[in-house]
C-alpha cells in the first residue's frame, strides 16, 4: 500500500498538476472525522519517499468501514462531498481490496448523480490476491515470498530430527488459496516440502487427508503440510466453524483461526506421532524485510499509472495488471470499470489444482514464480529496519 501511495505522490510531483495531495487518516472514516494530512509537505524529498515505499502496512492507516448505500444514508455522501468541495479535490484515489473497491464504485456513482467532476480511481491491494479483473494484486507477491521463505526455513528446521513428525502450516486465505499455493515455491533441489497442499477452492475430506499422510509416511518420516485457513468440508462448512465461538469482522467476514489446530488434533489421534501446527497469521502481510522487488516496483508503478488515468479524465475505474508473458515476465498497467469488479472474488482455477486436490499444477507454479523475484534493500538503524514515522496514527 505504501509503495502505491509513494507512486501517487511521486507522479503528482512530477506532473506539477497538483497544489496539494491530501492523505486521509484511516480512510473514508478518517475523512468523515476531518482527519487528513498534506503529503506533499511530508514527502517532498526523495529520501522520505523511498523510505515510505519500503515501509510495511499503511502509512495512512486503514479502516473497517463499509460505506452505506446512498439511499440508506445520503447524509454521509453529502458530508464527504462537502469536504471534497472545501479542499478543492479533483481526484480521489483509494487503495485496498474488495470493500475498498466497493467504496470507489459507490462514490463515483454518487458523483455522476450530482454532476460532480471529481475522478475516482481504485488501486488494488490485497495479499489474498482475490480481486477480479487484474492478473494479480500488489501486496500478494511479497506475502507469497514470505510464505515460501518461511516454508523453506520450517523444512530445514524440521529435517534435523529422525522421527515420525507432521508439521501443519496454516496460511491466510478465506475463500481463495493463492497464498497457500505459494508455499510450493519453497521447493528446491534439496527440499520437497510442502509435501501436501490443501486449498479452499476444492472440498476437503478428513478421511482423504489422513490417507494422504499415510501415503507420504511410506517414503519419508517428516511431513510438512500447507493448509488454507478457509478450507471447507464436503458440506461447505469451515473446519474451524463453531457457532459458539465464531467471530466476524466489520464487513461480516468470518475470522478464521484454528484450522491448523483442528488438523493437529486429528493427525495426533490417528498417528500418535509428533505433530505441531504453525499459524503464520499477520506476519504474512507485514514482513517488509523479505519483500519482493517485483511486487514493490509494480505497486509503485500502478500508483503512478493511477495519476495518469485521472489526468486522462478516467473515473469509476480500478487500475489493473495485464500479464503479457511469463518468461521473460512482462506486465502492463491498465484499468477496468470498478463496478464490474467490486464484491467479486478471484479464486484459483480448479484446473490449476491437481486431481488429488492436495497440490498445485505446473501452470499455477509458472504463474506464481515471477511475482516473488528480486530482493529489497531497506535502511537499518540500531540493528532494526528504519521505517516511516507513523506517530500520526496514534489516538490521543
Amino acid at each position: 500500500m505504501n509503495a502505491s501511495l509513494a507512486g501517487i505522490i511521486h507522479e503528482c510531483i512530477e506532473t506539477k498538476q497538483y497544489e496539494h495531495v491530501y492523505g486521509m487518516i484511516n480512510g473514508v472514516m478518517g475523512l468523515l472525522e476531518s482527519r487528513y494530512i498534506d503529503l506533499l509537505e511530508l514527502f517532498s524529498e526523495q529520501e522520505a519517499l523511498n523510505q515510505l515505499k519500503h515501509s510495511p502496512a499503511m502509512y495512512l492507516g486503514s479502516c473497517r468501514y463499509k460505506l452505506p448505500d446512498v439511499q440508506d444514508d445520503p447524509q454521509t455522501y453529502e458530508r464527504l462531498f462537502h469536504t471534497f468541495e472545501q479542499l478543492q479535490i479533483t481526484d480521489f484515489y483509494y487503495i485496498g481490496g474488495n470493500d475498498s473497491m466497493d467504496t470507489v464504485a459507490k462514490l463515483s456513482s454518487y458523483a455522476r448523480s450530482i454532476s460532480s467532476s471529481i475522478r475516482f480511481i481504485g488501486i488494488p491491494k490485497t495479499i489474498d490476491n482475490d480481486l477480479m479483473g487484474t492478473d494479480h494484486t500488489p501486496g500478494f507477491g511479497s506475502a507469497a515470498k514470505y510464505v515460501a521463505t518461511s516454508m523453506l526455513e520450517i523444512a530445514y528446521d524440521s529435517s534435523i530430527y529422525k522421527l515420525n513428525a507432521v508439521t501443519i502450516v496454516e496460511i491466510m486465505g478465506r475463500n481463495a488459496g493463492w497464498l497457500t499455493a505459494a508455499s510450493a515455491l519453497a521447493r528446491t533441489q534439496c527440499n520437497e516440502a510442502p509435501d501436501l497442499i490443501y486449498l479452499p477452492e476444492v472440498p476437503f475430506s478428513t478421511e482423504k487427508f489422513l490417507e494422504d499422510i499415510r501415503q507420504v509416511f511410506r517414503h519419508k518420516k517428516n511431513i510438512i503440510i500447507a493448509v488454507s485457513e478457509g478450507i471447507k468440508n464436503e458440506n461447505g462448512d469451515y473446519l474451524d466453524s463453531d457457532s459458539k465461538y465464531t467471530k466476524r469482522d466489520a464487513f461480516g467476514h468470518i475470522l478464521h483461526s484454528g484450522t491448523g489446530k483442528v488438523l493437529e488434533t486429528l493427525v495426533y489421534q490417528e498417528f500418535k506421532c509428533k505433530v505441531r501446527s504453525i499459524e503464520l497469521n499477520v506476519l504474512q502481510r507485514c514482513a517488509m524485510h523479505i519483500a519482493s522487488k517485483v511486487d514493490l516496483d509494480e505497486s509503485f508503478q500502478i500508483g503512478q499509472a493511477a495519476v495518469q488515468a485521472a489526468l486522462s479524465n478516467h473515473t469509476g475505474v480500478m487500475m489493473t495488471f495485464k500479464r503479457k508473458q511469463n518468461y521473460p515476465y512482462q506486465i502492463e498497467c491498465t484499468y477496468k470499470d470498478v463496478s464490474e469488479i467490486a464484491n467479486l472474488e478471484q479464486r484459483i482455477p480448479v484446473e490449476w489444482i491437481n486431481k488429488d486436490h492436495n497440490d498445485i499444477t505446473q501452470e499455477l507454479y509458472d504463474y506464481l514464480i515471477p511475482l516473488i523475484q528480486g530482493e529489497v534493500t531497506i535502511q537499518y538503524e540500531n540493528g532494526i529496519p528504519c521505517y516511516s514515522n507513523i506517530s500520526h496514527l496514534r489516538y490521543k
